[in-house]
């Protein structure tokens, strides 16, 4: 839905709190309906998905979205445990636009700044085997909300913990073109033919459905919004926040900005899969770019330091490095079927097993300092802890470091 703010001054209610828009935003969104019923609510990815709104460079364009599986919760309501109140992921994630931005061509660059991020009142966090090193901390498919205000999110499900707000858009992105469709949709699928991790184009509760949907136009061609590609999408970077800029690719004349999967706070890595997801409202600033910066290997973006820094005044941090067990394959190299990692004890340079140390370093210091159990540090660790290259030189042991911190546990002296 689109509409554009013909008073000076429009107080706007949205899920619990008052908002201010100016008299020119450009508003796009209606979360009043379901994802399928919100002509702009996406999905997928694809040149041929028409734009629901335009503006101008500069001009202030206002995203009301929803949480990124389209949840309609309660925070003062408890749900069950042990599994996410809604069935399937074909919704994920629900997102908000595209926006054609007047001016831009296939070939431009623009710099999109985040103005602010109003949260809804409530968020959701779940772990399951969905996420990072899920067959070792995923097992214990647990679902948590959160009650939010503007300062902070509390659970019952995790009593003595406080997240303080960081908020940011998950998803920033534009539409990809033909050449780049192509290409994705070809190399995704040689991995996957390989054994490799990949989600395949999914009709099923495709939006919009007239191109992506079952019936649709192209079902078999729309791309899956989880992983990040060279037009930007769920890039999950936590610096992407109020006062920076992100520059992305302009594919296809107008772009086709969209954005969602709103987080209330995550910490780096988003280790279970999931941060503190939540709705929400996101005014941005588009500006086409003169002077564009290379972006063949992803977008780039700036901003003001303080935004690097984690939330606390102390923290605590644990290191990891590529080491295993005799007999033991990564969860993530078990595709390559490769006869000498098993017996490798020491993994050259390896990130992930490195991170992965780090991370079963982390839950059992959360859990053994702080009385929670293993599921409840791991989704800790997912909404607050940064995991951070720590070097990559110092061969075969390249280092990451996990920090926490701990001015998010209140009641402790």
């Amino acid at each position: 839905m689109l509409f554009r703010v013909t008073a000076i001054a429009l107080f706007i209610l949205f899920m619990g709190w008052t908002v201010q828009a100016s008299g020119d935003d450009v508003v796009v969104g209606d979360i009043s309906v379901p994802c399928a019923e919100d002509p702009a609510c996406m999905n997928r990815l694809h040149p041929d998905i028409a734009a629901v709104a335009h503006a101008d460079p500069g001009e202030k364009i206002v995203f009301i979205s929803r949480d990124a599986f389209d949840l309609d919760l309660d925070p003062d309501k408890t749900y069950a445990p042990d599994a996410i109140p809604r069935e399937g992921t074909g919704v994920v994630h629900a997102l908000t636009g595209p926006v054609f931005i007047h001016g831009a061509k296939a070939g431009s660059v623009i710099a999109v700044t985040i103005e602010k991020l109003e949260p809804a009142n409530v968020g959701w966090t779940n772990t399951s085997g969905f996420g990072f090193a899920g067959e070792q901390f995923g097992t214990d498919t647990r679902f948590i909300t959160w009650r939010i205000n503007n300062e902070y999110a509390v659970s019952d499900a995790l009593p003595g913990v406080r997240i303080p707000n960081n908020s940011f858009p998950g998803v920033i992105t534009t539409l990809p073109d033909r050449a780049l469709l192509t290409d994705v949709l070809a190399r995704e699928q040689q991995l996957l033919e390989a054994g490799g991790v990949v989600l395949p184009p999914d009709p099923d509760e495709a939006a919009p459905a007239e191109v992506c949907g079952i019936d649709g136009s192209h079902p078999t061609e729309c791309l899956r919004t989880v992983p990040p590609r060279e037009h930007g999408g769920n890039l999950d970077i936590r610096y992407m926040t109020t006062g920076t800029t992100i520059y992305l690719p302009c594919l296809i004349d107008g772009c086709g900005l969209a954005v969602g999967d709103f987080h209330y706070a995550q910490g780096d890595g988003e280790v279970s899969g999931t941060a503190i997801e939540m709705g929400g409202r996101l005014t941005v600033s588009a500006r086409i770019v003169e002077d564009p910066p290379d972006l063949r290997h992803g977008p780039h973006y700036e901003g003001p330091a303080s935004v690097l820094g984690i939330p606390s005044e102390r923290f605590y941090a644990v290191t990891g490095f590529p080491l295993k067990e005799a007999g033991q394959v990564p969860a993530n190299m078990a595709y390559l079927e490769s006869a000498k990692i098993a017996e490798l004890r020491n993994l050259s340079a390896d990130v992930h097993l490195a991170a992965r140390n780090a991370l079963d370093a982390m839950v059992d210091y959360i859990a053994s300092e702080y009385g929670y159990d293993r599921t409840q540090a791991y989704m800790i660790a997912s909404v607050a802890v940064d995991f951070r290259i720590g070097q990559l030189v110092d061969v075969p042991n390249l280092g990451v470091t996990a920090i926490l911190p701990l001015d998010i546990f209140v009641g402790r002296e």
